[in-house]
């Protein structure tokens, strides 16, 4: 089973979810500072799961949390937000 850790990284906080690769949410979304958040996925996790970490793109502000999670061993994805957007917008032909 995948768990997937998505985080919206700011300049004071970090935003972070949980879930696996069923659905489920495993941790709703919570506000965590960089050691805390190590803790937090493990308790969501088992050996046999396999973890990917997806982040926002934030320029200098999100460096001190992808070394942190790549020095863990923990896969991890830094994401564009536009690119994100413009991808959920191809989903659908509507103006929504």
């Amino acid at each position: 089973m995948m768990v997937c850790v998505g985080i919206d990284v700011a300049k004071d906080k970090h935003d972070c979810f949980i879930i696996n690769s069923e659905g489920a949410v495993l941790a709703p979304a919570f506000t965590v500072e960089i050691e805390t958040l190590w803790k937090r996925i493990q308790a969501c996790v088992t050996p046999q799961n396999k973890v990917k970490v997806g982040l926002e793109a934030t320029g200098h502000y999100s460096y001190n949390i992808l070394g942190f999670l790549i020095d863990k061993g923990l896969p991890t994805f830094v994401m564009n937000p536009l690119h994100t957007n413009l991808y959920r917008k191809s989903l659908s032909l509507r103006q929504t």
